[in-house]
């Protein structure tokens, strides 16, 4: 069995540069998440792409700010006695998540323009880059698109743009995981014994719907269908609950009604636990690289601890520090599926 060099230097560097960029991704999933659990994602409404990186400095400036939250539907149909203090809480939160979008921008604007600047980044990888810079911005773009659906009248986002914006956040997330992946290990070639074709197609299908439950999982969170049904496995003593299509057309029903989109959830983690399980039984009996290592064993851990971080979620009404922690094992939890499937089709023993 032959192995391929290790990739140059060059290339270790800008995967390590974008594993940086990975993890403020990931820190900003979080914060996003913790937003929306506490009510702080409509503190700020303005967007203010240039001065939003200043914060209200003096009393004038929080005052100016309370001000236009007043004027908000959300301070007038359900905080109207917040306090200036308490603005200030869920201001805080919200001012984070956007900082830390920004942050990412620059920490990923910068080293790029200097690898290419000194001709480390050839063109193939260059529009791989232009791709997670489209991407980015688009997710900065859905950001505040989001949040102006509850600046009219409803104080309340739209569940689609939630999960819009959460879903072009994961994907960013994975792409440039897969990019960086692929330049810290280099591009090998794979020699015999590898597993089987259809091995490496279940670790994609499994992938992918764990990507598809955590858009399931937007849904949920953007119209509190957690916050109902709070048993397991019944919801309210029965497996399939009434009025889970009372909504017409039929399909509205997989969107917006709150009955539907938790059960469709529960579903569809159900079968991401079964998936996994079963992935890893068949793992045991493939000649799986070294450089995966003890990863499916992870991935089984995860997807328990996963599970009853959901199911914990559910029980207790949705309290913030479960509910983050679900939020971010969902990602985790794609992570190292990922990284399995990627080790699955490039790695080399």
């Amino acid at each position: 069995m032959y192995k391929s060099p290790e990739p140059p230097a060059d290339m270790r560097s800008i995967a390590r540069w974008l594993f940086v960029c990975c993890a403020l991704i990931l820190l900003m999933v979080i914060i996003g998440g913790l937003t929306r659990l506490t009510g702080s994602g409509l503190s700020m409404v303005q967007w203010a792409p240039v001065m939003g990186w200043i914060p209200p400095m003096n009393t004038a400036d929080w005052q100016e700010q309370f001000t236009l939250y007043q004027q908000s539907p959300e301070f007038i149909k359900m905080n109207w006695s917040m306090t200036l203090e308490g603005f200030k809480a869920i201001f805080w939160l919200e001012y984070i998540h956007r900082l830390i979008g920004r942050l990412t921008g620059l920490v990923f604007l910068l080293p790029f323009l200097y690898f290419l600047l000194r001709r480390r980044i050839d063109r193939p990888l260059a529009w791989q880059f232009a791709l997670m810079f489209i991407l980015g911005g688009l997710q900065g773009g859905m950001g505040w698109y989001m949040v102006k659906s509850g600046l009219v009248d409803n104080p309340h986002v739209s569940p689609y743009r939630l999960t819009a914006h959460l879903g072009i956040a994961v994907l960013l997330y994975a792409y440039m995981l897969w990019v960086a992946l692929g330049l810290h290990f280099g591009q090998r070639t794979v020699h015999p014994p590898t597993p089987r074709n259809g091995f490496r197609r279940a670790a994609t299908a499994l992938t992918s719907l764990i990507f598809l439950t955590i858009l399931s999982g937007g849904f949920v969170a953007g119209l509190d269908a957690g916050m109902a049904f709070n048993t397991f496995p019944l919801m309210n003593d029965v497996w399939i609950p009434e009025g889970i299509l009372q909504m017409e057309p039929w399909y509205l029903n997989i969107f917006e009604n709150l009955i539907t989109v938790q059960w469709n959830h529960r579903l569809l983690a159900t079968l991401v636990f079964v998936a996994v399980v079963s992935f890893w039984w068949a793992a045991r009996r493939q000649p799986l690289a070294r450089a995966m290592g003890r990863a499916p064993h992870l991935l089984l851990g995860m997807v328990f601890l996963q599970l009853t971080l959901g199911i914990s979620t559910l029980l207790w009404m949705v309290p913030t520090p479960l509910a983050s922690a679900h939020q971010t094992g969902a990602v985790v939890l794609l992570t190292i599926a990922l990284f399995i499937t990627h080790r699955l089709y490039h790695a080399a023993e």
